[in-house]
């Protein structure tokens, strides 16, 4: 099976559901989807020890050749730490669902959804054309909004689904732009084509624009301030998908872009600010937040924004490295790289874990609102043992993997701090501070979720169930997550050299064959300075948690009506009533007013732009002489067309309609095109057909009276538009500029095996244009039949008006 198969086995997977989960009677569809995603990783796993011994696999299967658009596939050693995130945790989290949905939800919408993503998800990672991994990109933005809005009868659903929906496809948009001013500068869509020309990339003018819209993309994808809104209303989605997208995957998609870039766009300075400064930002932004929720799936949502924040800057501080080109002085700095990819997957583990837990809470007391939660650490222990796991880690507590990766963090600010470049001599200090205060809120809220939840007294009158365990299948997936924890804490240089190793190979290509990016991952360095400041972390934390309810009020400093989700609200309804307004002036309700529309503006833009620049140009002496019974049609035509405009009855414009039509056909016929004149007849007949039968149930025909402005409007508009067609006819039929192509039709028999030129331009030269026109009729009555057939549901379980 190659790479190229396995992204699509998903996708094909996805498409045989609606036609198989009711069969499936005595087996959970769940269980199906499961197998699918576990032996995608199974397959990924049999990668590992040749990917980290530096092999890397590359397949092409061409596509669109003739423009440089192949389905391109790439493993290395950083597509595969996302490819295994994105079928292990999907894997735990299908089997989290399995026992999280009830069976009367649409479970075979919801799988099929899921894996359209996950196939989406192994598409953008193992893509190597631009082209083909933005295709993917896109899709994940699809998947995702009907992932989140899968409780569509909720408002917020529909609500938190439009909004990511808007904000990572715009960004995606962004983000194709960029892509294609990068194949201008480089002449391909393949990234691995593109590397070996990074040195020549920095001179063009369309280097810094292409790398900015290509950035612009990453950020909303990942959450970035300030595009980080939408996350937190995405958290309206059932939990499981919640734990897939939004800590695993989906927000990772950015962070994988700008990784993948760094070789690219990294060493400049601007890259290193942007990345780096936004990382910051949003990482201290996301965790002052946090602290103010009082619903915990919300509370994670901004802890998911700070942690995104966290790596994003990290591997903006690790391109710092490519500014001293492959040297063993530059390993130094990529030490923030190294950490970034640890803490990928060490976030992965611990913030799947806590969406898990809390969705557990909520299915099992009906709440998530903290301010109802309290003393369920002697009701629900299991369940209280991974929530503490998980939010130690995250705090970055010893003996939990994210106590290494929060080290190495704050490793990789201290030596940031101390370059001498990019203007790091004075603004660098800033970089240990914003690290030091954001790990503080971290460590606040982590215990936010602990104790406010677990301790304190247990309120039954405000949960909606009583509390208690889970079945113990929705405990498996958490519980896994949480063993990874621990097992990553006190072994980390197996992920060390068989996954994090590679990758840096990936992220700096061609180091590896002058210094050595293997790092060794240890717990314990000695009292140094990134020691201390986790033990100030700590106890700072401590006291501030303590004192709370004191200092609180802080948050009442931004108030709701000056946030970027006002300003986002804001906008939409601006656009909206823009819209509409704008909208109301030119749609009247009168078919004729949209017929003036029409040819005004066609008058205005083919006439006088063709007049303008000369084109309107014709020399008719050499042309064939007009027979007399094509001047006799000619004039049949004109009399009928204008008794049209007299005619007091619908049937006798029906019928002077039909003259029209039937002398155009006669026309054919003189121009010895019998097929044209047979289609022109059979078509002229259905139609005059058809007037008769819908005219006969109209109401009785009240012809209008119109005012001699209206009529001398009319006639104007008639003439010019009649005028501009005969011109343009003549002008086009007398200026070829080209040699026409209908002598290459003429070879239609040997070329096509067609007698009929028409018939084989239509079933062989334009198949695919034929072909999609075929498609639109087939969705149109899809649609058709949908608004016939089909009933919505009303008064579901959650139902909203």
């Amino acid at each position: 099976m190659t790479l190229n198969l396995a992204i699509m086995i998903p996708f094909l997977v996805a498409a045989i559901i609606p036609f198989i989960y009711k069969k499936l009677t005595r087996i959970h569809i769940g269980w199906f989807v499961f197998a699918v995603s576990l032996l995608l990783f199974i397959y990924l796993i049999r990668y590992v020890p040749s990917i980290a011994n530096g092999e890397t696999y590359i397949n092409i299967v061409e596509w669109i050749p003739s423009i440089g658009i192949n389905f391109t596939t790439y493993l290395d050693g950083l597509s595969m730490i996302f490819g295994l995130l994105i079928t292990g945790i999907g894997a735990l989290v299908i089997l989290y669902s399995i026992y999280y949905f009830d069976l009367d939800e649409d479970l075979h919408s919801f799988y099929m959804y899921l894996l359209i993503f996950m196939g989406g998800m192994l598409g953008v990672v193992f893509s190597d054309n631009l082209m083909v991994l933005y295709l993917f990109w896109e899709l994940t933005s699809i998947s995702s909004f009907l992932l989140i809005a899968f409780w569509f009868h909720r408002k917020q659903s529909r609500y938190g689904a439009q909004k990511s929906f808007l904000i990572t496809v715009g960004g995606g948009i962004a983000m194709l732009v960029g892509f294609i001013m990068l194949y201008v500068m480089t002449g391909t869509f393949s990234i691995q084509e593109i590397l070996p020309l990074v040195s020549e990339l920095p001179a063009h003018e369309l280097f810094i624009p292409a790398m900015i819209l290509i950035l612009l993309g990453a950020f909303t994808k990942s959450a970035q301030f300030p595009f980080h809104i939408w996350l937190p209303d995405a958290m309206e989605a059932p939990t499981p998908v919640s734990a897939y997208l939004h800590s695993a995957t989906m927000v990772k998609a950015g962070i994988y872009l700008v990784a993948r870039f760094t070789p690219i766009f990294g060493g400049g300075e601007i890259w290193f600010w942007l990345v780096t400064g936004v990382g910051m930002v949003t990482m201290i932004w996301g965790s002052f937040n946090a602290i103010r929720q009082t619903d915990l799936k919300a509370l994670l949502a901004y802890s998911t924004i700070s942690q995104l924040g966290l790596i994003m800057s990290l591997f903006g501080m690790g391109s710092a490295a490519l500014y001293y080109g492959y040297s063993a002085d530059s390993v130094f700095y990529t030490q923030a790289t190294f950490a970034a990819l640890f803490h990928l997957v060490n976030h992965s583990t611990f913030k799947g874990a806590l969406f898990m837990v809390i969705g557990i809470i909520d299915h099992e007391v009906g709440t998530r609102d903290i301010r109802k939660l309290g003393g369920l650490m002697a009701f629900m222990p299991v369940t209280f043992t991974i929530a503490l796991i998980g939010s130690f880690s995250m705090a970055g507590l010893p003996l939990f993997n994210g106590f290494l990766s929060k080290e190495m963090f704050f490793t990789a600010v201290i030596n940031i701090s101390q370059l001498d470049i990019f203007s790091l001599n004075s603004l660098g200090v800033l970089f240990p501070v914003v690290a030091w205060i954001a790990s503080v809120f971290t460590f606040i809220y982590s215990l936010i979720i602990v104790f406010k939840t677990f301790f304190g007294p247990y309120q039954e009158e405000k949960l909606e169930h009583e509390a208690a365990e889970p079945p113990i299948g929705m405990m498996i997936s958490p519980g896994i997550l949480a063993v990874l924890v621990v097992l990553i804490f006190f072994f980390p240089n197996v992920i060390g050299y068989y996954l994090l190793n590679p990758a840096m190979g990936s992220v700096y290509p061609g180091f590896g064959t002058t210094v050595d990016l293997g790092q060794n991952i240890t717990a314990w360095h000695g009292f140094n300075t990134e020691l201390w400041m986790t033990i100030g972390v700590v106890i700072t934390g401590v006291i501030l948690y303590l004192l709370l309810r004191y200092w609180k009020g802080i948050f009442k400093l931004f108030p709701d009506k000056w946030t970027f989700n006002t300003l986002y609200d804001y906008s939409l309804t601006q656009i909206e009533s823009s819209s509409t307004a704008i909208t109301k002036t030119y749609m009247t309700g009168v078919l004729r007013d949209y017929f003036l529309y029409i040819y005004i503006f066609f008058v205005g833009i083919i006439g006088i732009t063709l007049f303008y620049t000369g084109a309107f140009s014709f020399d008719m002496s050499n042309d064939v002489p007009i027979s007399i019974y094509e001047w006799i049609m000619v004039v049949v035509m004109m009399v009928a067309g204008i008794a049209i405009l007299f005619a007091k009855s619908r049937l006798t414009a029906i019928v002077l309609n039909g003259v029209l039509g039937y002398s155009i056909s006669v026309l054919f016929v003189l121009f010895r095109a019998p097929d044209l004149a047979l289609t022109q007849i059979v078509v002229e007949t259905i139609t005059t057909v058809l007037f008769l039968l819908c005219f006969y149930f109209l109401p009785e025909w009240k012809k209008e009276s119109n005012g001699v402005k209206t009529k001398t409007v009319n006639l104007l508009i008639s003439i010019s538009v009649g005028l501009t067609f005969v011109l343009v006819a003549l002008s086009v039929q007398h200026n070829k500029l080209f040699e026409t192509i209908s002598g290459f039709f003429e070879d239609a028999y040997e070329l096509a095996g067609g007698r009929n030129i028409v018939n084989a331009i239509l079933g062989d030269f334009r198949a695919l244009d034929t072909m999609l026109e075929v498609v639109v009729l087939l969705i149109a009555g899809i649609g058709v039949y949908s608004l016939i057939k089909l009933k919505a549901k009303k008064g579901g379980p959650n139902s909203e008006n």
